[in-house]
């Protein structure tokens, strides 16, 4: 009986993981759609814990403000915190204010700064990333926690296997991520060759709103690069 028990449950999974792909099919085609009509924009990353009033959350909002006066869009991960932040300086600034939103136990709520006709929501994680990429012309890393540096490590494992196209990855703040850097440099390039001296060339430490945008125009006018879509 058990084992009839467990094959049947087995058989369940299994068929609830094939319809499982529509859904994911059904993500990727709204999300492309919908995505490929906004424009070249900037991915800003960073903790959903963040408070209105801390530096960064100030910060994140003029360094949305400056990009999108500069002719891009912002693009968050919809919520709270940097996230937030992110969103409110682009609507500030009178630009395209993106919010991609995942459906979490804590934490997600979409903020009321992203663009009525520009708030996608998301079941997966991986579908929701994919977006990130695709449509961003640079990523601007604010600090934040296991999700920040897992979206900061894809979008370099990505570009260092060539499975997208370069753009310049920005980590603002660097009391918060020279400690990072420098682990980098000195564990994973110097002391055991786990990286290339390639690898980080498009990862730039900065402080102020104005250091991103002259470092996301450097690149597109210095490498004669056209946006992505």
């Amino acid at each position: 009986m058990r084992k009839e028990q467990r094959n049947k449950g087995w058989n369940e999974i299994k068929t609830n993981d094939s319809w499982a792909i529509f859904k994911i099919m059904g993500e990727f085609v709204n999300g492309f759609e919908r995505m490929s009509k906004i424009g070249p924009c900037v991915s800003i990353f960073g903790s959903a814990r963040t408070k209105p009033d801390d530096e960064y959350y100030l910060l994140t909002e003029k360094v949305a403000k400056k990009i999108v006066e500069a002719g891009y869009g912002v693009i968050t991960g919809g919520g709270p915190g940097i996230m937030e932040a992110g969103n409110k300086g682009a609507h500030l600034g009178g630009g395209t204010s993106v919010g991609l939103n995942i459906d979490l136990p804590f934490e997600q709520h979409d903020n009321p700064y992203i663009d009525s006709d520009k708030s996608l929501d998301f079941d997966y994680f991986f579908v929701r990333k994919v977006m990130f990429v695709k449509y961003s012309q640079g990523f601007v890393v604010m600090p934040g926690g296991f999700g920040t540096l897992d979206e900061l490590f894809e979008a370099m494992t990505l570009i260092q296997t060539q499975k997208i196209e370069k753009f310049p990855i920005i980590l603002v703040g660097t009391i918060f991520w020279q400690g990072l850097m420098d682990w980098v440099t000195s564990t994973l390039l110097e002391k055991n060759g786990n990286v290339s001296t390639k690898d980080m060339d498009l990862i730039h430490v900065v402080d102020t709103e104005d250091e991103v945008l002259s470092i996301l125009d450097a690149f597109y006018k210095e490498s004669g690069l056209s946006p992505n879509f």
